[in-house]
């Protein structure tokens, strides 16, 4: 099992250097990961250790399908990761959907389940711009269709996720307000 402080190192040095946006965005995400660490139903370890592995999936070294939670999960089975945290990075934030519409196959294999953890992963990264700034999930949104724009398959995608994103970020602001976390 793989835990935080290595996690840590190994994302950093895949994606610090070549990536240092995304690097900013990962530790951004696992800080916000570690805030939520304390709601009902949420594993802080694993929440925090697919918070800062969530995306090295980007990292060049790694990129093999040009799909980054595939190639991220891939990798990280490979290094020793738990299943459930492999799981978590690749299903987070619905890449699901847009696994099917670039037609990869094999994030379907991977469970998603559908838990308190998952959905503050989610939550998250939807509340966290690509250099690591806070966001409401509907300013995220609005950036990530914005920089790719219409018909690219990152705004189709986030299109056809969106409800589901959506109910995953509602549940944990909804734990966030029982907790007394602010948002």
């Amino acid at each position: 099992m793989v835990e935080f402080d290595e996690a840590f190192v190994l994302s950093e040095s895949l994606l610090a250097e070549p990536l240092p946006d995304r690097w900013r965005h990962v530790q951004a995400v696992a800080s916000e990961a570690s805030r939520l660490g304390g709601l009902d139903g949420v594993d802080a370890e694993d929440l925090r250790v697919a918070a800062i592995l969530h995306d090295i999936g980007y990292a060049p070294a790694i990129a093999h399908e040009r799909f980054h939670p595939l190639d991220g999960a891939r990798f990280l089975a490979r290094e020793g990761c738990s299943d459930r945290v492999v799981a978590l990075v690749a299903r987070h934030s619905c890449a699901v959907v847009e696994a099917q519409l670039r037609q990869v196959v094999g994030v379907e294999y991977y469970v998603d389940e559908v838990s308190p953890t998952r959905d503050a992963l989610w939550y998250c990264d939807a509340t966290t711009g690509p250099q690591g700034q806070r966001l409401t999930a509907d300013e995220r949104w609005a950036e990530i269709r914005h920089r790719y724009g219409a018909g690219n398959v990152v705004t189709a995608f986030l299109d056809q996720a969106e409800p589901e994103l959506r109910a995953a970020v509602d549940r944990t602001l909804s734990r966030m307000s029982t907790a007394g976390i602010p948002i």
